[in-house]
């Protein structure tokens, strides 16, 4: 696995521009702004995700963009943050970010550890599957 912050070029590749980097880019861009374009744009056809929601309508397996967009704007009602990479490593088929979110949950002082994992397939992202530092039991008061 290489790390991002790695000022080399692995196998002839920047890694600034790795899919890696440029998904977490696009997520990042989808939940601190709510524009979900670029990471569409990446996303796979058969593209699908897992979060940890404490809601029966987001616990099993999502499939496709519209519900990538359906959960970026549920997320965005109640949640602002800002999204800051801590570790960065990734291969040819798999990316793996920690991250730290920071902001404010039903405009409460929010701040957690999350990891997300991508799977990309080429350049795309295939899927991705996120973890949660600290669980929330629910997103409202």
């Amino acid at each position: 696995m290489m790390k991002d912050n790695y000022t080399g070029q692995p196998n002839g590749r920047d890694v600034k521009t790795s899919p890696c980097s440029r998904a977490f880019q696009a997520f990042r861009s989808a939940f601190e702004d709510g524009d979900t374009t670029d990471f569409l744009a990446l996303a796979a056809e058969e593209f699908h995700f897992s979060i940890p929601l404490p809601y029966d309508d987001w616990k099993d397996k999502q499939v496709g963009k519209q519900r990538f967009k359906e959960l970026v704007s549920f997320e965005r009602e109640v949640l602002r943050v800002k999204l800051t990479p801590l570790i960065v490593l990734y291969d040819l088929h798999v990316g793996v970010v920690v991250f730290q979110a920071e902001g404010t949950l039903n405009k409460q002082p929010y701040r957690n550890e999350l990891t997300v994992v991508f799977e990309f397939e080429g350049d795309q992202i295939k899927s991705f599957k996120e973890f949660v530092g600290m669980p929330l039991k629910s997103y409202e008061n």
